[in-house]
């Protein structure tokens, strides 16, 4: 029994570091992917900030194809498909409940972007 427990040992940290060298070859693969549709050089403007009287603007640098907007446990409340990009979209919204929401917005060139939001109640 003394005798099986190093190899035992051994076999163990074999298959140890072999599942290691597969994660890190995954990981290097990834690293070295092409993420050139990143969206992190669009100018996304929301206003106003809280939201109130039930409305917002988007404006963007790039045309927008579609607009999502969801709330914190994921629940459509609104959403809409341009078949006319536009840059500049107003939001009209039925009676929201104060809260956070995400906006996803989708741009022509399939490019997704994810702002959260906040409304207030308007007094």
């Amino acid at each position: 029994m003394k005798r099986s427990l190093p190899l035992i040992f051994l076999l163990v940290f074999t298959i140890t570091l072999y599942g290691q060298k597969d994660s890190i070859n995954i990981s290097g693969a990834l690293a070295q992917k092409d993420f050139s549709r990143e969206a992190s050089n669009i100018i996304v403007s929301i206003y106003p900030v809280p939201v109130r009287d039930n409305s917002f603007t988007i404006k963007t640098d790039k045309d927008i194809s579609f607009v999502k907007i969801t709330n914190v446990i994921g629940q459509d409340i609104f959403r809409i498909k341009y078949s006319d990009p536009q840059q500049l979209i107003r939001i009209f919204l039925e009676s929201p409940k104060r809260g956070m929401y995400l906006v996803t917005i989708i741009f022509s060139d399939g490019i997704r972007v994810v702002k959260k939001i906040m409304v207030e109640q308007t007094e």
